[in-house]
């Protein structure tokens, strides 16, 4: 054994060693993402070479493998994501949801990825823990070894640039900043970088900013208007979206109800999408987010009480500020204990109490935790309605466990949302409730194998998400063309992130230079001519150009969305 740890400490093998497991991520996304001769070839050699010359730049293999150790994690993250959604390099979205995922959130996803957490280990760790004993003890490469490295190193850099510019030449998309792993990667991480500066900005840019809102609705009129934003809800889950269990039984004899049957997000990662649902940003112009607030400021303008609550915990995104840009702002997981284990119904204490302090014109905005990863821990075991649902992790083999523990998540989505009615209902204002989610999620669903949401690439499942609107008895008898403008616009293709506020304000009678009534599905002006998803780098893009399978287009199909 002492033999073998003396021979893998060697420089030399070390060397190779290194050389090795750094390409692994190469070799493995010129497969998944289907490249050409050339432009795989440039994605190999080029890097292979530059690493070799890395590493012969000291004698000291051990301490260059550890000054290496920024490509190492690229490395180790890009396999990890390839695992998880079979394609694509790291994304800007992926180093966001770095710093935006809490804790909580990310300890119940490691939990349940052993197997390519033990294939990072057995890749990364040994070869770490062999180059400090080589640094310790001092070995060296022989001078002349390191000189010859050197010369075919660079002779083989040589062959990677003409590669690479062949590349350019015969692809006409090809760009290093989106081919070439690691630079590819090291160029997200610089635009998340310069994203998460623009946002610790925010305060200052939009510093001017106003919606000029004012209430057109007669003022002695006692108004309550909740927005719910729902987290990782598909809506081929839902019993009132045609799924073959009945998981919304409580919704699918609600009366006043209109559920919008084609509606897709924009972004399939919540630091995106649910700011987007809650400002004027959408995929075709989102860099205004950086220059204008949110709905809340449009009511608070309007002379509405505003209160945000929230069942998640901070994420350092616009998901945060905005919600403080409310006259009362609660986020519950950040509370006195901190608890992980507030269900969404808690949010419900927090609706009665702002309820209660009896605000002529309110506003309420929650944010829940839905059917967010690990969906065993969105409910407790007497309200499992669909069994078996226990899984020791997230595997295809375990796919019965997780979709029941899913749908059991929509059920208690089904009644949190009915018991919001309720108290809207007992309420006898002049009152409306819209709900979305902010994306969905892939649950193994086919031969793709594909598990969560924030893939590079999105799929039918991460986009296709439920959005209802429920008016109050008072409301409909005041506004009934408003009724019918809802049902009239109930199959018609919707983007919810591009929607959603301009619904809100409509609803609410806010009247604004910014609100657009062809946007809102509450107006009989509604008109929706092409549907875009935000790509990585934000930019819009048709959902015809960003990936999406042969079986994605089928289900949309299948379903009656339109599509492209």
């Amino acid at each position: 054994m002492k033999r073998l740890f003396d021979y893998c400490m060697r420089p030399k093998m070390l060397y190779f060693y290194a050389l090795a497991v750094l390409l692994i991520p190469n070799v493995g996304l010129c497969v998944t993402e289907r490249m050409s001769w050339i432009a795989a070839g440039a994605n190999c050699v080029f890097p292979l070479f530059a690493y070799a010359l890395l590493l012969a730049l000291c004698r000291r293999t051990g301490m260059m493998v550890w000054c290496m150790f920024p490509i190492i994690f690229l490395s180790a993250f890009q396999i990890v994501l390839l695992y998880l959604f079979g394609n694509s390099v790291i994304a800007v979205d992926m180093f966001l949801d770095l710093v935006t995922t809490n804790p909580g959130e990310a300890m119940e996803l490691l939990d349940n990825m052993q197997p390519v957490l033990v294939l990072v280990f057995v890749l990364y760790v040994p070869m770490l823990v062999f180059s400090a004993f080589s640094v310790y003890r001092k070995l060296r490469l022989a001078d002349g070894w390191v000189r010859s490295a050197r010369r075919w190193s660079c002779g083989g850099m040589v062959l990677g640039v003409l590669l690479t510019v062949g590349a350019y030449v015969y692809e006409e998309d090809y760009a290093v900043q989106d081919d070439l792993f690691p630079l590819n990667a090291c160029y997200n991480a610089y635009l998340a970088y310069e994203r998460s500066m623009d946002v610790a900005h925010y305060r200052e840019t939009s510093s001017g900013f106003s919606y000029q809102a004012h209430a057109t609705h007669p003022e002695e009129k006692n108004e309550v208007y909740v927005l719910v934003v729902g987290e990782t809800s598909r809506a081929c889950n839902w019993g009132l979206y045609g799924y073959e269990r009945q998981t919304t039984p409580r919704l699918y004899k609600q009366k006043n109800l209109v559920h919008f049957t084609d509606v897709l997000t924009q972004a399939n990662a919540t630091h995106k999408s649910v700011p987007m649902l809650l400002s004027l940003a959408s995929a075709e112009n989102y860099d205004r987010i950086y220059q204008e607030r949110s709905v809340i400021t449009a009511f608070k303008e309007a002379g509405f009480y505003t209160a945000y609550f929230s069942n998640q915990k901070y994420n350092h995104s616009f998901v945060d500020i905005f919600g403080q840009e409310a006259d009362t702002t609660l986020f519950l997981k950040e509370q006195g204990e901190a608890r992980s284990d507030y269900s969404d119904h808690s949010l419900l204490t927090c609706v009665d109490g702002v309820m209660r302090a009896g605000h002529p014109k309110l506003l309420v905005v929650l944010h829940t935790y839905g059917s967010h990863f690990n969906y065993r821990e969105r409910y407790s075991e007497p309200e499992a309605v669909y069994v078996p649902d226990g899984y020791t992790d997230a595997g295809v083999r375990n796919r019965k466990q997780l979709l029941n523990a899913y749908d059991n998540t929509i059920v208690q989505t089904d009644s949190f949302l009915s018991e919001l009615i309720c108290r809207l209902e007992n309420s006898h204002t002049v009152s409306a409730l819209m709900y979305t989610s902010d994306h969905g999620e892939d649950i193994y669903d086919d031969e793709r194998r594909l598990f969560l949401h924030s893939s590079p690439v999105p799929s039918y499942y991460q986009l296709h998400v439920p959005f209802l609107v429920w008016l109050s008895d008072r409301y409909m008898d005041d506004y009934p063309q408003t009724s019918e403008n809802l049902k009239g616009n109930s199959r018609r293709p919707v983007s919810s992130n591009l929607s959603f506020v301009h619904t809100a304000m409509q609803l609410a009678g806010i009247s604004s230079p910014y609100r657009e009534d062809s946007l809102s599905v509450a107006s009989d002006k509604y008109k929706l001519t092409q549907r875009y998803y935000i790509d990585d780098h934000n930019e819009p893009r048709p959902y015809s150009a960003i990936g999406l399978s042969k079986h994605d287009e089928q289900q949309f199909r299948q379903r009656g969305l339109s599509f492209p």
